[in-house]
């Protein structure tokens, strides 16, 4: 049974490497089952286990006479699920929280100095599509995480931005619930327009003391 263990991890890995190499992105379509196998060098049985391993997971997609494709793991319900069990501790979700404002505020600081015009083009773009959805009476969800990626993403810190992510997307229906409060997307939205004026002017302290209303602003 370890044995057996060892070699399906190692062909998820395997797999893994395979979509590194070959330059795979979400949509993509993935090698067949018969090249998996003759390029690893296992049976299509154990290719065929690990495969139905990563659909379940959600991060790949199989269309019935098409192929296998990647699949984006923000469209998968696997994070939501996990975060539903992380969160039900208040401390643990109050840890969530502590941690999503050091690694934000850190952004912003960082973006005051860092971020060139494509991320100021970026963030406008994203606000103003958040506005239009709250005028079309929808709940911006997505937009808001997109913005706060977008500071991140400024602050051209990798290490920042791949912790912000999953620890973000573990918190999604804790940022549902705030945005849907009444009024709330529309302060969010005119908090996150005052916070890039700021960032644009390269103000560090004024942008660090709009992040953190707005992050205090949006916790329930």
């Amino acid at each position: 049974m370890p044995e057996q263990r060892k070699v399906y991890q190692e062909i998820l890995l395997e797999i893994n490497k395979i979509i590194k190499e070959d330059g795979l992105k979400p949509g993509d379509k993935l090698p067949s089952e018969r090249e998996l196998s003759d390029r690893l060098q296992v049976g299509r049985s154990s290719v065929r286990e690990a495969l139905r391993a990563l659909e379940l997971l959600g991060l790949i997609t199989t269309r019935r006479g098409e192929g296998t494709f990647l699949q984006h793991y923000r469209h998968n319900q696997l994070i939501n699920v996990m975060g539903a069990y992380i969160l039900k501790d208040f401390k643990t979700r109050r840890d969530v929280v502590e941690m999503r404002k050091i690694l934000e505020l850190d952004a912003v600081r960082l973006a005051c100095s860092r971020a060139g015009e494509k991320h100021f083009s970026e963030m406008e773009r994203i606000i103003l599509q958040g506005e239009e959805k709250i005028r079309e009476g929808k709940v911006p969800t997505e937009e808001d995480y997109l913005f706060h990626r977008a500071i991140c993403r400024a602050s051209r810190n990798s290490v920042l931005h791949r912790i912000w992510v999953p620890l973000v997307e573990y918190s999604k229906s804790v940022r549902e619930r705030s945005l849907a409060r009444e009024g709330r997307a529309e302060e969010g939205f005119k908090e996150h327009r005052a916070i890039l004026e700021a960032i644009r002017a390269g103000d560090e302290e004024e942008a660090v003391l709009r992040m953190a209303n707005h992050l205090e602003n949006s916790i329930l």
